[in-house]
This record gives structure tokens, sequence and C-alpha cells, in this order.
């Protein structure tokens, strides 16, 4: 990791499936492939569940707050190329300004909503979304609607981690 083009880590925390489409005969198979320019990451597969439980943390290096996190969820099939089931993208940009306007501000109370993001038809937020101060970070918690597909949402979880040597936030411009 060159530390000099890395602004800081994300945590990308995949909760759970809701009502996701059904791609097999009476269920799917579903798991979640993550992209974030050249970063591919993906979460394990859970069988036979259209309301998956994953609880999977996942890691991305934040080199550009323009680059969209772009998830992409697939029924995994056996002797099929596998099914789309869907996808979504998380625009990083209101979540960092959360974070960069919190440093700025000192001694915010534990569980202060810093600003509240309402779902428009540019993001995939199924219901308003909140950056709390949660253990002296900042997070948010996130219900996306999927695209491309007849139902199906996924609960996630974002939050920023400063790495020393990195760049951070500080000279970042929104």
């Amino acid at each position: 990791m060159d530390s000099i083009l890395v602004l800081g880590l994300l945590k990308l925390r995949i909760k759970r499936g809701i009502n996701l489409a059904i791609r097999d005969s009476r269920s799917s198979d579903p798991y979640i492939v993550v992209n974030m320019g050249e970063q591919k990451l993906r979460t394990h597969v859970v069988k036979q569940n259209c309301n998956p439980e994953w609880n999977e943390e996942l890691t991305l290096s934040i080199r550009d707050v323009n680059t969209p996190i772009h998830l992409v969820i697939y029924d995994k099939d056996t002797f099929s190329v596998d099914d789309k089931m869907g996808e979504a993208e998380i625009d990083l940009k209101p979540y960092l300004e959360c974070v960069k306007m919190a440093m700025e501000l000192e001694k915010l109370p534990h569980g202060c909503a810093v600003k509240r993001i309402q779902p428009n038809r540019t993001n995939c937020l199924a219901e308003e979304s909140s950056c709390i101060l949660q253990n002296g970070n900042i997070i948010q918690d996130m219900i996306l609607r999927l695209r491309n597909v007849e139902r199906g949402e996924i609960v996630v979880q974002i939050e920023w981690i400063d790495v020393i040597g990195c760049k951070g936030l500080s000279e970042v411009e929104f």
C-alpha cells in the first residue's frame, strides 16, 4: 500500500440481505462482490437463503473520495454462470464530509448524529441514513435498495479509519 496516495481506510461491514430475488427453484445462494476502483473483494456464499446474514467486514483503501463503492449480488450456481441478483452503489462523499466535519469539531457526545442523508434518485438509500459518532469514530448504517432487479435490499455500515503516514481527509475538498 503506497501510503502517500492513500487517504485512509474504510471498513465496510456487510450485515445482511432483505427479501433478495429468487434465482434457483425456491431460493438463492447469494454472495456480494465489492468493487472500488481497482480493488475487488467478496463475501462468502450463504446457501439457500433470500434473507442472508453475512456479518462480514471488508477493508478498502481510499485514494479518491469521488470513486463510489459498487456492490453486485450474485446467486452461486454449480453448473452454470452465477446469476446477478441486483446491484447498489455507495457514494462516499456525504459520509466523508461528516468525518471531516467531526474532526474539526471538539468533543461531540457519543451517539451524536452529525448528519442525516436522505434517499434520492442518485443514491441507493431505501430510507434516511445518519452519520453517528460511536466510540470516537463516525459510522453510517445504510439500507441500500438494489437496482436492476425486481426486489431486495442490503444492510451495510461504513466506518473511516485514519492511518498513520497516510494523507487523511484534512486537505480534501468536497
